[in-house]
């Protein structure tokens, strides 16, 4: 992160004057607040010490904070939905590896999101330069709401196919920055049968459990009065701030690896079809400590894909799929949108 933050403050000096305004021309930067109501409050009822108790559970209203700075040509099938950019807009050629045009592109957005009482922050950051036989991109993802966070280098040489070259393959070398996800933080605490022995987990984390079955925290605060509760309320707790602690506490990681890659686009007003995919077969053995090599025994495989599909059978009635696919070290984020348009003139 740090580093592509670099990489974007010294823009202005790759060029004289007349090359700065050529990086910023017909870019857009934008700031925006957004907000509505969450799930509505919810009743709940416990019993201690054989006494009735009704507690109402309150959500947060939703929002979200966007500041971000772009430069992507759109597509043919890309219109622009709004007078101003938002922050709300997703654009799944985002994720492509080409852009509409050969040349340099960017993106810098970053989102403070609160979702259903859960507060998470979203970065999308990227560098592309497309020219007619290779590719360089660097980038930064960081999606909390899939839990994925990583950054990422590659350099590759593109191959176009046919005179207009609406289909390419391209195949070079990835260089990914990410926490070791190799890394189990609750493999010590399995037990021979399967299990984890969470009881011992808590107390180790300074949790303590009275003779009269009260359950007090590291401060001496009763979390509990029944193993019930225990078991479904403040075990998840203590397992989720462990694990967190554990990963934060370690280096992130390097990993190289091959990539190999195609893209394909066509556009008419009443037919598009827009493809990518990239495959990362084979990654070098590191020999580290966490290495997702010793955690997977060995070779795996990651990729991405997306597809953006849209037809007009007439002036009225057309149909429409876009989505993308991401898996990478085991972990897999997604997102689609399927439908048809019917338009009653």
């Amino acid at each position: 992160m740090r580093k592509l933050l670099v990489l974007f403050l010294c823009l202005p000096l790759l060029g004289n004057a007349q090359g700065v305004k050529n990086i910023f021309k017909y870019s857009t930067f934008y700031a925006a607040v957004n907000g509505g109501t969450s799930l509505g409050d919810a009743q709940v009822w416990k019993v201690t010490s054989g006494t009735l108790e009704e507690d109402v559970i309150e959500t947060p209203f939703d929002y979200s904070i966007s500041v971000g700075i772009r430069k992507i040509k759109r597509f043919g099938y890309e219109n622009r939905a709004n007078t101003f950019y938002n922050g709300t807009e997703r654009s799944y050629s985002d994720a492509a590896t080409l852009g509409r045009v050969d040349g340099f592109e960017y993106l810098f957005e970053t989102d403070f999101v609160r979702r259903l009482g859960i507060d998470y922050i979203n970065q999308h950051h990227f560098v592309r330069y497309v020219a007619d036989k290779w590719v360089s991109k660097v980038e930064y993802l960081a999606d909390g709401f899939a839990d994925i966070k990583y950054f990422e280098a590659s350099e590759r040489l593109r191959f176009q196919i046919g005179e207009l070259g609406k289909l390419s393959f391209n195949i070079g070398a990835v260089q990914r920055l990410a926490e070791p996800y190799g890394f189990d933080p609750l493999a010590d605490w399995v037990l021979a049968n399967g299990s984890l022995h969470y009881t011992y987990l808590a107390l180790q984390e300074g949790y303590n459990i009275t003779l009269d079955g009260t359950y007090l925290d590291p401060d001496g605060n009763v979390v509990a009065n029944s193993q019930e509760v225990w078991e479904e309320v403040v075990v998840p707790e203590v397992i989720n701030d462990y694990v967190e602690d554990q990963r934060n506490a370690l280096s992130n990681t390097v990993e190289y690896s091959a990539v190999l890659g195609f893209d394909y686009y066509h556009f008419t007003k009443d037919f598009w079809f827009h493809s990518w995919g990239n495959i990362m077969p084979y990654h070098i053995d590191t020999d580290s400590e966490y290495s997702y090599h010793k955690y997977n025994n060995g070779q795996w495989l990651d990729y991405s894909a997306g597809l953006i599909f849209g037809y007009r059978f007439d002036k009225s009635l057309g149909v429409f799929i876009e989505g993308r696919y991401n898996k990478y070290w085991n972990r897999d984020w997604h997102n689609f949108s399927v439908g048809v348009n019917y338009v009653i003139f």
